[in-house]
């Protein structure tokens, strides 16, 4: 199964739980379960060819004028995470089946789970940096909606605003990193940044680009000082928990910094900083865990603990600390995993996860207790658990490291962090399960039934078998693992007895050092609180008051609603910055002769300016206002046809006639006049601005145009291979639809987006005060004698046959010769908009029931198909293609895939436009406007028409 493949099911499965949550909650889980369960087993049919050694990749050009592919890659690394991320995922979803309650939307958290789960495959399968950076963000928003899932809770909400806050801040440092790095490589590929390790390390980028990239690990994986927010995310169902911070969200940031451990490792810089935040976080987690109550909030701790151990491994730098931290990757999912699932059983059936409220659980929940006994003493480090042989293989590396000229310093505190480890995971067991029974739990304590057990019942089995047999259940794997890590080939041997080694003995110190802090707790409880702390999650709530109180600051001096100061800073500061531009560049004066000033364009030159100043001196009257925008445009227009360029003349001219029209329909809703409420001062003020704006971009354009430039125009490529590549003749549509299609298909999305805009603040415009102002309106129709005159009525019903067959004729003639669907939809609408004024819009509408929202969609899917259809011939998305077709008793004539694209451009626009129109016609029904059932005004009789 392709590795594209791989990463996109997790996507589809996340389209069925929306679409068959009305089957019940089985086939919503089933239906996500399907999709993981496939996704694994493709991934796990590369098993055998990585093994051997390969590496297996998928590519499918995106962008690569930017450097952005949509590459896969399975490597031992993939291998590992996606076994982990879909293996954990499978039993996670079944867990959640018995776990959420009938009152809390499954579909919608199954929708979550998945977009999750394909966030973090895309993570572990990119081969380009720029994709893996998009996957990286994705876990940011998804996990954001999966800790605040349960949205009535205040602390959900708040635990998933400071996820989302934190990593998101440490993705963007993230992305400056990647762009450095594949700047530096030049390449964003991972497999060819991956082979640049001298010429990265070598440059004095390295050290940015390094502290870029870890800031960023380290957020996602919670790392000192970013520790804090993990806990808060506590308030996530416990499915949610035992997912993100077991296998997979935290994981994200391990994933990475041993992806890039080829060419970031091995420098004093990556040792001291990764290792010593590493070393800090475990020490710190561990102490924190020990004393919480909270069972979500013991773990919480103790992964983040858990995560500063591996995040110490890799910043080692050796192979045998590369392969140690492989293996706790994977134990650590399977014991954490399991205890998160067990503080949620208990909390499922005891009604609390306070420890001080629980006790005595030992014979009321007997498999509960076997289940988590088992995972808390792994996570401890007790023999023959797997937890005791990756902890070994952690003592072991940190005794035989040095830092700072200090051979013991890292053993000894290492040491003190799993001790601490062992004395929070003997109190989860301890003070939960043994004891006296109670009698005031919040509910009778019991074990659950089989679906809510059986999941964590299967990861302790694998706790003891990777244990008993680590070689043979999981030595492969981090084999494999280790050898993408290192670019080596070690051989790990795992044995439960390697003699009285050094590791054996700062094993039974913890162990014993564990057991001791148990006996103390009270009394260091009781130490600690009396004991003055920074409390993390105050500090971040105080930075994050004082930073939205600072930007508020900002923006309301800088945009107080007013429209003039708004544009006045923005014109103020594009000046600016080209003034510097121009003064600190290498700009040689003009090159080019001026061209012979000839009479007809000067003249139109004259009556643009004229027109202009008319604008702005009556512009307070709107009517006036838009007949001389209108001027203005027609002049532009003709200006286009003078410079021959007869595409934009007829988009021009048709934008114009459009834009008339409904403003003039608009200002039947407006006053007449704009009120006059600016002093004189300030009118002086704007006045200077938008002269210096208006002058500095003349000159820019004047520059331009008569300057050389050191480089190639790109005009001459669009002429060469116009006809070549993207069949047509004509270069502004080819450009628009082939060369360029990207960015036409955002436009008319964004077109589309406009017109939907408008039709919703149209349904807000008409409920409310707003409404009943509308209401009392006296609207102007109910005045007029001549609403639908005869002889509009006749003309326009004359020309919409002839503008129809026009608009045709444009759009199929587009792509050799002006025209193509921009320009025909906006003809079409102009024939239809004439109906609606001639006859009125219901009259119209009634006749023509077209659903504009439909049409819009359907524009946009047409051309988002057309574009992908490229994918299909493998060519990159909007590659257009071309051939000739001979037909009896026809010219052999040309067909294009654009077309398809046009077609899309064509169907957006037409309805946009009346969408609009659809808007103003609603607004002027609510104002009292007659609703007229003929299609003119003939009998004077009958001008108000018929209610």
């Amino acid at each position: 199964m392709s590795p594209a493949l791989i990463a996109v099911l997790p996507f589809i499965g996340a389209l069925l739980p929306g679409l068959l949550i009305r089957s019940g909650r089985d086939v919503a889980a089933i239906s996500c379960g399907t999709a993981t369960l496939i996704a694994l087993l493709g991934l796990c049919l590369h098993i055998p060819a990585i093994m051997a050694g390969e590496v297996i990749t998928a590519r499918i050009e995106w962008l690569p004028s930017l450097g952005l592919n949509a590459n896969f890659r399975i490597d031992g690394l993939g291998l590992l995470f996606g076994i982990l991320i879909l293996g954990i995922g499978l039993l996670i979803i079944t867990y959640a089946r018995y776990y959420l309650s009938r009152n809390d939307p499954v579909g919608v958290f199954y929708t979550y789970l998945m977009l999750f789960q394909g966030a973090m495959m895309g993570i572990v399968l990119s081969d380009n940096i720029l994709l893996l950076l998009v996957f990286w963000e994705l876990t940011s928003l998804s996990s954001f909606l999966l800790i605040g899932y349960w949205r009535h809770l205040p602390e959900g909400r708040q635990g998933a605003r400071m996820a989302l806050t934190v990593t998101g801040m440490g993705g963007l440092a993230m992305i400056a990193g990647m762009l450095i790095l594949g700047n530096i490589a030049g390449s964003y590929e991972i497999s060819d940044i991956l082979q640049s390790r001298e010429a990265i390390q070598a440059s004095p980028l390295y050290l940015p680009a390094l502290i870029l990239i870890l800031l960023g690990a380290f957020t996602k994986s919670a790392q000192f000082p970013f520790h804090f927010w993990l806990p808060h995310a506590m308030a996530a169902p416990t499915p949610v928990s035992a997912y993100l911070h077991s296998a997979t969200m935290v994981k994200a940031g391990l994933f990475l910094m041993a992806r890039l451990w080829p060419v970031l490792s091995g420098t004093p810089e990556w040792f001291y900083i990764v290792a010593t935040t590493g070393l800090v976080t475990m020490v710190l987690g561990a102490w924190i865990a020990i004393f919480r109550d909270d069972l979500k909030s013991l773990l919480a701790f103790s992964t983040v603990s858990q995560l500063g151990l591996i995040t110490m491994l890799l910043g080692f730098g050796t192979e045998a600390a590369a392969v140690a931290a492989m293996f706790h990757i994977v134990n650590h999912a399977t014991f954490k995993a399991a205890l998160f699932m067990t503080a949620g059983i208990i909390d499922h059936e005891a009604g609390t996860r306070s420890i001080a409220r629980l006790g005595g659980l030992r014979r009321l929940m007997p498999i509960t207790f076997v289940i988590g006994t088992i995972a808390s003493l792994s996570m401890a480090g007790v023999a023959p658990l797997n937890g005791f042989l990756s902890k070994e293989l952690m003592l072991e590396a940190a005794a035989h490291t040095s830092w700072m000229g200090h051979p013991y310093l890292l053993g000894v505190l290492a040491t003190v962090g799993a001790i601490f480890s062992v004395c929070y995971s003997l109190r989860f067991v301890w003070q939960v399960f043994f004891g006296p029974e109670r009698d005031d739990y919040p509910h009778h304590p019991h074990d659950p039934g089989f679906g809510l057990w059986v999941a964590p019942a299967f990861l302790v089995v694998l706790v003891v078998l990777i244990g008993l047999f680590p070689n043979l259940t999981a030595g492969w794997l981090v084999e494999a693992s280790a050898s993408a890590v290192t670019g080596g080939h070690p051989h790990p041997h795992f044995a439960l007895w390697h003699g009285v080694t050094t590791a054996l003995k700062l094993s039974a110190i913890a162990l014993i050092g564990g057991v001791i802090l148990l006996t103390l707790n009270p009394r260091m409880l009781a130490l600690r609180d009396a004991v003055w702390r920074p409390d993390a999650k105050r500090i971040f709530d105080a930075i994050t008051r004082a930073a939205t109180g600072a930007a508020r600051y900002v923006t309301e001096r800088f945009t107080n609603g007013s429209m003039s100061r708004a544009l006045a800073a923005l014109s103020i500061s594009i000046v600016l910055c080209g003034l510097w531009a121009f003064s600190t560049g290498r700009y040689q004066g003009v090159t080019r002769p001026m061209l012979e000033i000839r009479a007809v364009p000067l003249i139109a030159w004259v009556l643009l300016m004229v027109a202009t100043g008319c604008m702005v001196y009556f512009h307070r009257l709107r009517i006036l206002a838009l007949v001389l925008v209108a001027i203005i445009g027609l002049i532009v227009s003709c200006s286009f046809i003078y410079l021959s360029a007869p595409d934009l003349a007829l988009t021009q001219i048709s934008v114009e006639v459009v834009t008339v029209i409904l403003l003039l329909l608009a200002l039947n809703f407006l006053p007449k006049f704009t009120v006059l409420d600016s002093a004189d001062r300030k009118r002086g003020l704007d006045a200077f601005i938008a002269t210096v704006t208006g002058v500095g971009f003349g000159a820019l354009s004047y520059i331009i145009m008569r300057s050389d430039f050191a480089f190639p125009s790109i005009s001459g490529y669009m002429l060469e291979n116009s006809h070549k590549l993207g069949g047509g003749d004509n270069v502004v549509n080819v450009i628009l639809v082939d060369f360029r299609g990207y960015d036409t298909f955002g436009e008319i999305t964004v077109l589309g987006i406009a017109a939907l805009t408008i039709f919703a603040l149209t349904e807000t415009l008409l409920i409310g005060a707003s409404g009943r102002r509308l209401r009392n309106w006296v609207h102007d129709s109910l005045r007029a004698g001549d609403r639908h005159p005869l002889m509009l009525v006749v003309v326009t019903r004359l020309i919409l046959p002839i503008s129809l067959v026009v608009g045709l004729y444009i759009f199929l003639r587009g792509h050799n010769q002006p025209g193509g669907g921009f320009i025909a939809g906006l003809v079409v609408a102009i024939a239809l908009v004439s109906q609606y004024m001639a006859s009125g819009f219901a009259w119209a509408q009634e006749r023509q029931k077209i659903n504009y929202h439909a049409l819009i969609g359907a524009g946009v899917i047409a051309a988002g198909i057309t574009g992908i259809g490229a994918w299909f011939a493998g060519l990159p998305f909007l590659t257009s293609t071309f051939g000739y077709v001979k037909l009896p008793g026809i010219e052999k004539f040309e067909l294009a895939s654009a077309m398809g694209f046009d077609l899309g451009v064509f169907l957006c626009v037409v309805g946009a436009v009346m969408l609009a129109l659809n808007s103003l016609s609603r607004i002027a029904r609510q104002t009292g406007a007659v609703v007229n059932l003929d299609p003119m005004d003939v009998d004077p009789s009958k001008e108000a028409g018929h209610p």
